[in-house]
């Protein structure tokens, strides 16, 4: 069955940056998209960033040009760059896959989340 396997949150001053991962693991699988959400306290969930198979990529504007997203295929890994993290970012981050998995000799399309790694961004 088909795991995101999160790591890479952490405490981290105001201008810091951290990188978080997200594998994907057991199944035979093919990418339609990934890409992380986060939730803050009190607040709705938002789409932070997305690959798509083709490669290609969307932020929320909130992010954009401080937040990398990218990926390894020979790893099954896609990764979020933050640099210049701000207070602001600081909120649950989800890993989340559209993905076409092999199950029982067919493919089936189906969401996945991670378990979520906590940013916190200290002023």
């Amino acid at each position: 069955q088909v795991h995101l396997v999160e790591s890479g949150g952490g405490l981290v001053q105001a201008g810091g940056s951290l990188r978080l991962s997200c594998a994907v693991s057991r199944g035979i699988f093919s990418m339609n998209t990934m890409g992380w959400d986060r939730q803050a306290p009190g607040k709705q969930r938002e789409l932070v960033a997305v690959i798509n198979s083709d490669g290609r990529i969307n932020y929320v504007d909130s992010v954009k040009g401080r937040f990398t997203i990218s990926r390894d295929i020979a790893k099954n890994t896609v990764y979020l760059q933050m640099n210049s993290l701000k207070p602001e970012d600081t909120a649950v981050y989800y890993c989340n896959a559209d993905l076409q998995v092999l199950e029982g000799g067919r493919w089936l399309r189906n969401d996945y989340w991670g378990q979520g790694t906590q940013v916190t961004v200290s002023s």
